[in-house]
């Protein structure tokens, strides 16, 4: 059937009545009257030659050719009051979601949000943390922040910012590190990547011990652990800038190690949308911090 002789108002009076039961709240419903609502259906009826209702004492019945064609109305009727709902207050909204591993959604995403918002005042961004496993279609976002090394099937990556692991403590834990060995005779909090303090070690030109301290999920969980001064946490020191410049981690020794960087992903079907190549735009140039000017310009 040809798009401009689609039977609308039919096709709305036939899903709102089969999704109410009734005409009689299909009217109230499409805020005309029951006869209306009744006319509309027997004429969509007519045109396509078959009954959609049988009609009982108890309400309205689907036929089998009814109940073929009401999820399709249905979907489609709900994706159009979506995507006119993007018109709010006169200018047009496109939603975004967004997956972010936690340790860079609360150590640096979040404080910037608000700038994102003020400059892309039509992008409404939803924001989902996770731990670093997502899987963009399952969980129906249409972008991720993840770390690792960028090589994830299915997905196109663009790199946003290296974040180099060092040691991170309590000041009183720290008050018992004067080497780096030092280390040995502490809790070492890790991350389920179990090789993380093994080359932090061999880096530093330290045996490893072995490794008997929890294992977290969470980078920021592990900060707190280690704020308590219940070990030493091996974390992205640019992550967790606050608590370092408040004294409540510190950093005992300089060295660190690089095992990956934060990307941007998205499905590698899917063509990016205007919404998605601003807000990549924007992390990338975020990422990237102030350009520093040489010595004299």
């Amino acid at each position: 059937m040809d798009r401009p002789n689609l039977p609308l108002n039919g096709l709305r009076a036939f899903e709102v009545s089969a999704r109410q039961g009734s005409f009689t709240r299909a009217a109230i419903e499409l805020r005309v009257t029951q006869a209306a609502v009744s006319q509309q259906v027997l004429r969509l009826e007519d045109l396509l030659g078959v009954r959609l209702f049988t009609r009982s004492s108890s309400g309205l019945v689907l036929t089998d050719e009814g109940q073929a064609l009401v999820p399709l109305l249905t979907r489609s009727f709900d994706e159009m009051g979506e995507m006119l709902d993007r018109f709010a207050e006169g200018r047009y909204r496109e939603t975004l979601h967004v997956g972010a591993v936690t340790t860079f959604a609360v150590g640096w995403l979040m404080e910037r949000l608000p700038g994102f918002e003020v400059a892309h005042p039509g992008i409404s961004l939803r924001l989902f943390t996770n731990n670093n496993r997502s899987e963009l279609s399952r969980e129906g976002l249409h972008m991720a922040i993840r770390f690792g090394d960028g090589q994830w099937p299915g997905v196109v990556a663009t790199p946003l910012m290296e974040a180099p692991l060092t040691p991170l403590c309590a000041p009183e834990t720290a008050t018992r590190l004067a080497s780096p060995a030092d280390l040995r005779a502490e809790v070492l909090l890790r991350s389920y990547r179990a090789d993380e303090w093994r080359v932090w070690f061999e880096q530093a030109g330290v045996a490893p011990p072995e490794l008997a301290g929890p294992v977290f999920d969470s980078s920021p969980a592990m900060a707190d652990v280690a704020e308590a001064g219940h070990g030493v946490a091996l974390l992205p020191s640019a992550m967790f800038a606050r608590r370092l410049s408040a004294g409540r981690l510190v950093r005992p020794f300089a060295g660190e190690i690089g095992v990956g960087r934060y990307w941007i992903t998205r499905s590698r079907g899917r063509e990016p949308s205007r919404a998605m190549r601003l807000l990549e735009e924007w992390l990338v140039r975020e990422c990237a911090g102030p350009v520093r000017q040489a010595p004299g310009e």
